[in-house]
């Protein structure tokens, strides 16, 4: 092999290494910016209120599931957010390959409760129907993640 054939390889390995690097710290850095996005804000100064506010959200106490692998588990609703997904760091795991590693989030907004896809792979449906951004959760609603079907109850 000539030595500038040898050289032209070297800088090719070189520019593949580079492009790997970046690639992954791109997808690092879009992965954190996602995570802190869903993370919920105060405004400076502000203390969490100790009470909940009164109406739809006070009488949803849980999250039960009906169907699936999981069907009979509930989980207590709280002031954060509730995220379904397969990936260990989410609320809710789920053991099933039609469920993203962060498919979805149940969260509190203006006394209500509501269901958002975060981009799934397969999609969210309540009652039926897809689910596209976010969109309020009524009571003994079916949502359907994957295999696994759950609601939103008192």
């Amino acid at each position: 092999m000539s030595e500038l054939a040898f050289t032209i390889l070297r800088l090719g390995y070189l520019v593949l290494l580079w492009v790997f690097l970046f690639l992954v710290a791109r997808t690092l850095r879009r992965d954190v910016a996602e995570v802190s996005s869903s993370a919920p804000r105060r405004r400076s100064g502000q203390q969490p209120s100790a009470e909940a506010p009164r109406g739809r959200r006070r009488s949803a106490s849980r999250l039960v599931i009906t169907e699936g692998p999981l069907a009979g588990s509930t989980v207590p609703l709280s002031p954060s957010s509730i995220i379904i997904g397969r990936s260990p760091s989410c609320t809710l795991v789920l053991d099933d390959s039609y469920a993203s590693s962060r498919h979805a989030r149940v969260f509190p907004k203006d006394g209500a409760w509501w269901l958002e896809d975060l981009g799934s792979t397969n999609g969210t449906t309540m009652d039926g129907r897809p689910v596209h951004g976010a969109v309020e959760l009524p009571m003994n609603i079916p949502v359907r993640i994957g295999q696994t079907t759950l609601e939103l109850r008192s």
